[in-house]
């Protein structure tokens, strides 16, 4: 994008340098000192916050916050603020994050005193406004409502109880977590959640500890340093954040160990260790090499985040019962009404009453018609059904009070277009898809049976001749739809990003390559908004610290593979991980802003089915360091992030993050030997208590095509169109590109990632039955009420979210303890009646086997 000033000149704004401007008026320094005076003088304190809550862009200012913008307002002359405002532009006039109506309202400002139509009075006013917040705050209402400008470096953070309480919630957090995390509808002990716990247990060591100080020379602390803080609050909850996030290596070792799939018996609790060893603090390393992308520039928002921050403000820092439209009551009452509301609720959709979760009600109508399953099922079908679900825990698949509306929004459009898309190529028996059931992850022979990889292997490896004997796996129209679109959109996206964003990539590598050489340098100094200048006063995590911890990991990985019969080459596995740490680049920058997360998941298949042709294992070992550290990487910087907004100490949380890290591996190995080993059925479609690993399902079957069958036979026999999806994708992402730089008024709130995104909704057990009713609350709270009641939107949004979820959350703990882990029933037509029809069997096809017993390619010509 052109520079602001090119585009726009107001009459007062020659060049970008507002000193310059005028040059027939009063000389800059006699223009310099009457600003000061207008800015000390002119505005008293109630006149400035009468004229915030007039705002459409400010009215969500706490009053606290308020008087510092006051205070700040003093000292900032008319020039001075112009000059902002001019930087502003520059900087935001293409983030999609920013405020269409603050964008609109600098730019009439920008535009002098006469464009502006307000009177003199009021535009030096709303233009000191706009500078301050930009220069003292933040410019993102999400942001304001729930970071403080101010910070106190006196506050404790790093103590002796919030280590203890602290680990203790890592330990617990990441047992449920890994257990939950095979389950479907899955929900988990999420940071906000495990807040509420945190909090209680603060209270109790304030109470209970004696303020005894443990004379350890300069490493002395206090037991008990005063009240519980905001800042303990929040350090607690980042490290038990990365602790009690299932391990992402874990999520793939039920397809390498169960038997139903590659039955290796040999991966034990010490494999398990070392490889989550490995993976989680790569992870944690290469979040040190994103900070310049991802944490630093104030673009980075990071939506996902906040709503642990406003709970944090909730739960320690005073309210007040101002009116706001209307509504009196405090945060923290509110949170607690509302979450013990949902937890009551939630044994009706989850146990009681469960057609109420799944309601798939059009196929009531005729269970057993499967037009009617395909076209509006939940289950196997695409789901076009207007009323879906009454359960939090499936609207939440969106996080439609958390995300920004435009990120649902064009996922969803590309969602709808997507089913219409894999109906269209299911009702014309593309690629033989009518044969099998349209939207499964499941793999399927020629016989219409699940596929049998035990019948092409000979040795754990893939044999030619039994394969040609048995039959080529066959996927289903979602599952083609899905590996198409995720081919595209990793070319897309890479090209796409880095040409929108090229100027902060560029900004962000010069930063590292010069603190490699100057070990002096602060990260914080290259940046000037608010936060990066009040963290100028803690001590920085050296780069060269992550990148030891990079190093340590890989290390740890690389023999591991060596050591154990994986059957992997090691060069596979560092092909892998450079192109991983290329590609999470941009990944990190789109995933900050938007809130999608990206990875090389399809990508690091394809790569090892080349790489390691016939070997399905070793496919999966490529896969997990490619998608597998993706995936941790961008929880770690997430987590620094949430440090950097709650003005946390960054060697505190590092330490923090080190010792979690540890703890959490330990644990979350031993939570899945207690499944494998424990639960009968663990993994099985059949399984009771919903253990189900759709994960697991899907990577056997990515791992069969590309890893098994390999990259040559899927792509140039059996589903030849899916190789130029990678160019289509690459090709496409330049007409984009350029559509948004010449016309982005107009293409503004269009993400063409984003819409891409939304076709890999498919392909599994998942599809628009469960976005839709996202959809419909993103509206509402994310779009409706947050342009017409903003100041009640910034003070309430984050806090319903947090509640609902808690409310979920330890409602289905409790269901899944005391009922379903030993199944208790309630059988009657309100929980059967979902599963009852076609729908529910899930097993349905278009056409049946032809006569001749098989269907698909002739006999013999899929070699």
């Amino acid at each position: 994008m052109s520079n602001y000033l090119e585009k726009q000149t107001a009459p007062n704004l020659g060049t970008v340098s507002i000193r310059d401007a005028d040059s027939n008026s009063n000389s800059f320094d006699e223009k310099k000192d009457i600003a000061k005076v207008s800015a000390v003088q002119f505005h008293e304190r109630e006149t400035i916050i009468d004229r915030i809550r007039a705002s459409d862009d400010m009215r969500d200012i706490l009053t606290e916050d308020a008087d510092f913008i006051v205070e700040k307002m003093a000292t900032l002359d008319s020039l001075e603020a112009q000059e902002v405002l001019v930087e502003a532009m520059n900087y935001y006039d293409t983030d999609i994050n920013f405020p269409a109506v603050t964008l609109e309202k600098m730019e009439k400002l920008l535009h002098g005193e006469e464009a502006y139509g307000q009177g003199a009075a009021l535009y030096d006013l709303d233009l000191r406004l706009e500078a301050c917040l930009i220069k003292y705050h933040s410019p993102y209402p999400e942001v304001r409502s729930v970071c403080s400008p101010i910070d106190d470096p006196t506050v404790p953070v790093e103590t002796f109880r919030a280590y203890v309480i602290g680990l203790f919630w890592v330990a617990v957090g990441a047992f449920i977590n890994q257990m939950i995390s095979y389950r479907q509808p899955h929900f988990s002990l999420t940071s906000q959640v495990i807040q509420i716990l945190i909090y209680p247990c603060g209270k109790i060591f304030h109470y209970v500890l004696p303020a005894w100080t443990v004379p350890l020379g300069r490493f002395s602390f206090n037991l008990n340093p005063g009240p519980w803080t905001f800042k303990e609050q929040m350090f607690v909850t980042i490290i038990t954040n990365v602790g009690a996030h299932s391990a992402v290596f874990l999520s793939y070792a039920p397809t390498m160990r169960l038997k139903m799939f590659y039955g290796q018996e040999w991966m034990g609790y010490g494999f398990t260790v070392l490889m989550g060893f490995c993976c989680q603090f790569f992870g944690m390393g290469m979040a040190g090499v994103l900070r310049r992308w991802a944490i630093y520039p104030s673009k980075a928002v990071w939506p996902t985040i906040l709503p642990t921050l406003q709970l944090n403000r909730t739960l320690l820092l005073p309210d007040n019962k101002k009116s706001i439209n209307g509504w009196t009551i405090t945060k923290y009452k509110l949170f607690f009404i509302v979450m013990s509301c949902t937890f009551f609720y939630f044994f009706i959709p989850d146990y009681l009453f469960t057609a109420l979760s799944t309601f798939n009600w059009i196929t009531w109508i005729a269970p057993h018609n499967k037009n009617l399953a395909f076209v509006t099922g939940s289950k196997i079908g695409v789901g076009f059904n207007p009323l879906t679900t009454f359960d939090w825990s499936v609207i939440n698949y969106s996080s439609p009070l958390v995300l920004p509306f435009f990120t649902v929004v064009n996922r969803y459009i590309g969602t709808i277009v997507a089913g219409i898309t894999l109906l269209i190529m299911y009702y014309t028996n593309y690629k033989f898809t009518s044969f099998i059931p349209p939207n499964t992850s499941d793999v399927y022979d020629r016989f219409g049976e699940e596929y049998n990889v035990t019948r092409v292997l000979r040795n754990g490896r893939f044999d030619l001749e039994s394969y040609l004997e048995y039959s080529p796996p066959y996927i289903s129209a979602g599952q083609l739809m899905y590996q198409g679109a995720a081919y595209t959109i990793y070319t897309f996206a890479f090209v796409y990003v880095f040409l929108n964003e090229w100027h902060i990539i560029k900004e962000a590598v010069i930063g590292f390559y010069n603190n490699i050489k100057n070990r002096e340098m602060s990260n914080y100094d290259r940046y000037k908004d608010p936060l990066s200048v009040m963290m100028r006063q803690y001590k920085e995590v050296p780069d060269w610290w992550f990148l030891v911890i990079l190093v340590m990991s890989v290390v740890v990985g690389i023999v591991s593979i060596r050591c154990f019969p994986t059957t992997t080459p090691v060069w596979a596995i560092v092909v892998v991980l450079l192109v991983s740490i290329a590609l999470l680049i941009p990944f990190i920058v789109l995933y900050s802003s938007t809130g999608y997360f990206m990875s090389m998941n399809n990508l690091a298949t394809i790569l090892g089915g080349y790489m390691v042709p016939g070997n399905g294992l070793a496919c999966i070992f490529t896969r997990i360091f490619g998608y597998g550290l993706d995936e941790q990487s961008e929880t770690y910087v997430g987590d620094q992030k949430l440090a950097h907004y709650a003005k946390l100490p960054p060697r505190a949380v590092f330490r923090g993050q080190v010792i979690a890290t540890l703890v959490q591996i330990f644990v979350t190995a031993g939570a899945v030997e207690f499944l494998v080993q424990g639960m009968p059925d663990f993994c099985s479609w059949t399984n009771e208590a919903r253990f189900v690993c759709t994960f697991a399902h899907t990577l056997y079957a990515d791992s069969l095509l590309m890893g098994v069958v390999g990259p040559h036979r899927t792509f140039d026999v059996l589903y030849p169109t899916l190789k130029y999806a990678f160019l289509i994708g690459a090709v496409l992402a330049f007409p984009c590109y350029l559509a948004r730089r010449y016309f982005p008024k107009h293409l503004r709130f269009f993400h063409p990632v984003l819409f891409l995104g939304g076709f890999l909704r498919y392909g599994s057990t998942y599809n628009l039955a469960y976005y839709t009713p996202g959809f419909y609350a993103s509206f509402v709270f994310m779009f409706y009420i947050r342009r017409r009641y903003l100041a009640w939107w910034a003070k309430y949004n984050y806090i319903i979210s947090s509640a609902l979820t808690a409310g979920v959350a330890f409602s289905g703990i409790l269901i899944f303890l005391a009922l379903q882990y030993k199944p208790k029933r309630v059988k009657w037509w309100g929980t059967t009646v979902q599963s009852a029809g076609i729908d529910g069997a899930g097993t349905a096809t278009l056409k049946d086997i032809p006569e001749i017993g098989y269907f698909g390619l002739p006999e013999g010509s899929w070699e």
